[in-house]
């Protein structure tokens, strides 16, 4: 059976350090996605929606597993798009006015009908109540700067200021949405420990 492990594929995207800032092409990839809005502390929308995420996801894998020619593989890490309508606005004191996409990365082989028979499967077993809002597309993200958060999601604060001062530093103009990808597990992780990446699309000035 083939494996493969998309975290070393993609290097790059999922080890950046916690001390220097550096700029990723990030390639169009395509996600399982779910759409939604408010503060992720308190709404219930956000835990239902990434329990279909996950499920839906590992569900995908199975099937791929059992194939024939089977191919395993660790499914990616939960991630994360945040913004307001006008970004300019957009604060961690307010997060009820937070719009979000939460995804998660699929294989390059994985189809539309694929994650349609999934869904269907999830639907007969466990039927999660945000399933029918999980859709399937690709995300061309571009040329980012990234760095390593390591703690709680309420102390990124200085670390997303530290990206934001070298982007302009370096020339760049903050375009597209603000994007997190988490590491480790909050539910089995201690909150000094989280890993969170910041990600930031970038364009030339």
């Amino acid at each position: 059976m083939k494996k493969i492990d998309y975290k070393k594929e993609f290097h790059s995207l999922y080890t950046p350090s916690t001390k220097s800032i550096s700029i990723v092409e990030v390639p169009s990839m395509s996600y399982v996605l779910i759409d939604g809005k408010g503060d992720p502390n308190t709404v219930k929308e956000y835990g239902e929606a990434v329990e279909a995420l996950y499920i839906v996801s590992y569900t995908i894998k199975f099937f791929y597993k059992k194939q024939k020619n089977g191919i395993d593989y660790t499914v990616l890490p939960l991630e994360g798009l945040w913004w307001v309508p006008n970004m300019e606005q957009f604060s961690s004191k307010k997060k009820e006015d937070w719009l979000w996409r939460m995804m998660i990365m699929q294989p390059e082989f994985v189809t539309a009908e694929v994650f349609k028979n999934a869904v269907e499967i999830v639907r007969q077993k466990k039927n999660p109540v945000a399933l029918d809002k999980l859709t399937f597309g690709t995300y061309d993200e571009g040329k980012c700067a990234q760095i390593l958060h390591v703690g709680p999601y309420s102390a990124e604060g200085p670390t997303i200021d530290r990206l934001h001062t070298f982007i302009a530093k370096q020339g760049y103009t903050r375009t597209g949405k603000h994007h997190e990808i988490y590491l480790n597990d909050p539910r089995k992780s201690a909150s000094e420990k989280l890993k969170t990446i910041i990600r930031q699309p970038v364009v030339i000035k």
